[in-house]
């Protein structure tokens, strides 16, 4: 699904995330239908934002929390430092 077909009441979180895992981490979260959706704002430098279901902040939490084991996930600050850093 791309973002133009996002609800606009979703929850968008942003992440930087290690680039070789962003298939895999679209594709856990597409197994999950309806949960979240993973954009990718830079494929290079890992930037993702989630488009989270409304209540489903939790379940996206837990998820999150527990591929940190193996993954390097880490929320970023703001959008606007993710947009200075990337057309820097």
């Amino acid at each position: 699904m791309s973002a133009n077909h996002l609800p606009d009441e979703s929850i968008r979180r942003y992440y930087r995330v290690d680039r070789r895992e962003i298939a895999f981490l679209r594709f856990i979260f597409e197994a999950y239908d309806g949960l979240a959706v993973l954009e990718t704002l830079d494929p290079k430098a890992g930037v993702v934002v989630f488009h989270i279901a409304p209540g489903s902040e939790d379940d996206v939490d837990l998820i999150l929390h527990n591929l940190k084991k193996d993954i390097m996930i880490e929320p970023a600050k703001n959008r606007h430092q993710l947009t200075t850093k990337l057309h820097v």
